[in-house]
């Protein structure tokens, strides 16, 4: 191999790990879901592609599923419930923002096989935050195992910039990939 042509390759290989870098810290991520608090829809070890840059031109919309940084320096992965200016409570394990029932999909089959009922317990969002509407900029999340989560009933409501991501695509375990909701 010539001097020129080791050249060449030492360029490629560092063009493609520039390119790696960037994508990685600016575009996507991968994240490893960690517990069972987002149980049926993820399950602990569900490998997922976290996609950065979609929040940055736009804000989480109710219902995404994302990943944001939490106490304790972790990061969580959680639903958006609550956007900025809703008021919410839960009352017979039924969810109502700004006085309207609002139908959550996602839980009815955990819900069916849940052992305790309800299933989510009551509250209004002034006993489990400090507010009476979500605040500008920021937003409520709560995990889907709504008896087993750590969410914005524990540690208040998150800000925009704690937000990494919308997390959409599972790709491990290969024979569970999908798209979630």
């Amino acid at each position: 191999m010539t001097k020129l042509e080791s050249w060449e390759w030492i360029k490629a290989v560092a063009v493609a790990l520039l390119l790696a870098i960037v994508i990685r810290y600016f575009f996507f991520a991968p994240i490893v879901v960690d517990g069972q608090s987002m149980m049926p829809t993820l399950e602990h070890n569900d490998r997922m592609i976290v996609n950065k840059i979609g929040y940055t031109i736009g804000e989480p919309d109710r219902f995404d599923i994302i990943v944001f940084h939490a106490p304790q320096n972790k990061d969580y992965i959680k639903r958006v419930i609550g956007l900025p200016g809703d008021t919410l409570y839960y009352e017979n394990d039924v969810l109502y923002i700004n006085g309207e029932k609002v139908e959550e999909p996602y839980l009815d089959g955990f819900k069916e096989g849940a052992t305790r009922l309800p299933y989510t317990a009551d509250f209004h969002l002034n006993e489990v935050t400090r507010y009476d509407r979500i605040p500008e900029g920021h937003i409520f999340v709560m995990g889907d195992n709504r008896q087993h989560s750590k969410d914005s009933r524990h540690i208040g409501v998150v800000a925009f910039e704690e937000v990494v991501g919308k997390a959409n695509l599972v790709f491990w375990p290969f024979s569970d990939l999908r798209i979630v909701e």
